[in-house]
């Protein structure tokens, strides 16, 4: 089944987060942050998956 909604670049999750590239990168390492794929050289990310990782932060 395809979807019709695009993957973010770590640059689009950067800007929803409001956090810079290079944080998503340490985070990734460190095993925190939303979940991303490789897809080739790159990460990827489904953007429900960044929103239900932000909503399950704690205040």
């Amino acid at each position: 089944m395809l979807t019709k909604e695009r993957l973010w670049t770590v640059q689009d999750v950067s800007e929803y987060l409001g956090v810079p590239v290079q944080t998503l990168y340490t985070w990734r390492s460190q095993g925190y942050g939303p979940e991303g794929k490789r897809v080739g050289r790159y990460v990827r990310y489904r953007a429900e998956d960044v929103r239900r990782w932000f909503e399950s932060l704690q205040d």
